[in-house]
């Protein structure tokens, strides 16, 4: 991708077309990982290779894993590629001479927590300004009553690893999050017992699913409150191989979808996508929101994750609220969603989404500010935003404040405004889905850099 002061967008007349996007971020991050305490040579087909996911193999690189990246063929979406991993087995790893850096990727960091918590070496996890800001006490403290031995920068990073015995345990954690019980559950591989997670609604299971795959046995249930509980029955010794070829991420095909959804006269499909359940969330709610959306269903990559292929057409969208659970399954997709909110009929309320504030940027303050300088009428709250609409968008300039989320929604954004929108900052759409503004021209945009 080139790079220019600015990303220029003007109005787009219609979108139309067929887009194979980049591997699910989310999905890569763990088939790294997990490839990288294997036995052998692990091979990941259309895997992400973003900035996001190039911290977690720098990291991994760092500690004496081989990671070997064949950018994809001609045809192949832009972003993706076949990542090749030696594996080191499930203690392997090597001590890393230096902190391992994790740049702005909250994955990476509390992914790899769990990892190094079980490990018989000493290492450290770093990064940038905005993710030393971030919480990290959510992880630490489950992975310290499991016996890890943290030391933390008043509850942020650096985060310093010991070696350490890891034992059972069993953890109720107050509200649902992936990253948490993943970081716990790749923590129980190195236990002497099982581990167990209770949540108060399911969250997303890609570990879970990657893991059943490898042959580690994890159990789930409901107990008697409701709650979701997930259990890896004990420790393990090994880990094999894998060959997998994963599919499309659903939050960077959310950013199409709207387009298609707001641009009238729009028609788009968009193959291979996840449709995990717990990544969905957005399209449910768009759906109620009267979106015209189809999910085509393809045969399951690997037999781990559910996959579509995603149909949209732009017609009228009215008001939703959205609260409680249905946050958690949508919780990256809320910048795009203000952007579609902003074309929809009626109030569209968001609460209980106070973890919006913890993201790369300050998302509920930055969707705000930013969408309000387009003419968006909206206004934060505490835990969440209020969008009047429908309005009609007006070109300004814009800044992506170091947030890929946001720089890419300002552009769809920008696709329904009337004259020119101009994005500062727009770069940062690298961490997560390269040649972004290169796939929109592709579908007929009026894009420029």
């Amino acid at each position: 991708m080139g790079k220019g002061h600015y990303l220029r967008i003007r109005p787009a007349g219609k979108l139309q077309g067929t887009v194979m996007l980049p591997g699910d971020k989310s999905l890569s991050h763990r088939a790294l990982l997990l490839a990288a305490l294997g036995e052998g040579e692990s091979v990941i087909d259309n895997c992400l290779h973003a900035g996001v996911t190039q911290a977690m193999m720098e990291c991994l690189r760092n500690l004496g894993v081989q990671i070997r990246v064949n950018e994809a063929p001609g045809g192949q979406p832009t972003g993706s590629a076949a990542v090749v991993v030696g594996g080191r087995g499930l203690r392997g790893l090597n001590e890393p001479e230096q902190p391992l850096y994790c740049g702005g990727s909250a994955t990476t960091m509390r992914l790899m927590s769990g990892i190094l918590a079980g490990q018989p070496v000493r290492s450290t996890l770093d990064g940038n300004a905005r993710l030393r800001e971030r919480p990290m006490d959510r992880i630490v403290e489950p992975l310290r009553a499991k016996g890890a031995v943290i030391r933390t920068t008043a509850g942020n990073a650096p985060l310093t690893f010991f070696p350490a015995e890891l034992k059972s345990s069993s953890h109720v954690l107050p509200t649902a999050s992936a990253q948490v019980k993943s970081a716990l559950l790749l923590a129980g591989l190195f236990a002497d017992g099982p581990t167990t997670v209770s949540e108060p609604h399911g969250s997303r299971d890609h570990t879970e699913r990657m893991l059943r795959n490898l042959g580690v046995r994890v159990e789930e249930r409901l107990d008697r409150a409701g709650r979701h509980v997930v259990r890896i029955l004990e420790g393990i010794s090994r880990l094999p191989r894998m060959h997998m070829r994963l599919p499309s991420d659903p939050s960077s095909a959310a950013f199409i979808i709207v387009a298609g959804l707001i641009v009238p006269g729009s028609d788009i499909a968009v193959p291979g996508v996840c449709v995990n359940p717990g990544r969905i969330g957005l399209l449910s709610v768009l759906r109620e929101a009267g979106a015209d959306i189809t999910l085509r269903m393809e045969p399951n990559v690997n037999g781990v994750e559910p996959v579509a292929t995603i149909e949209v057409a732009a017609g009228p969208l009215t008001n939703v609220t959205i609260h409680g659970h249905r946050v958690t399954a949508m919780i990256d997709e809320f910048p795009i969603f203000a952007v579609a909110a902003t074309q929809a009929n009626g109030t569209t309320v968001v609460r209980d989404a106070a973890e919006l504030r913890l993201k790369e940027s300050d998302r509920i303050q930055a969707v705000t500010e930013e969408l309000t300088k387009l003419g968006a009428r909206m206004e934060p709250r505490e835990d969440g935003f209020v969008v009047h609409g429908p309005t009609r968008l007006k070109g300004a300039m814009v800044d992506g404040r170091g947030d890929h989320r946001l720089a890419m929604s300002l552009a769809v954004a920008g696709l329904a405004a009337e004259g020119e929108t101009l994005i500062q900052g727009w770069e940062v759409m690298n961490e997560s889905f390269p040649e972004f503004p290169s796939v929109l021209r592709r579908l007929g945009a009026d894009v420029s850099w």
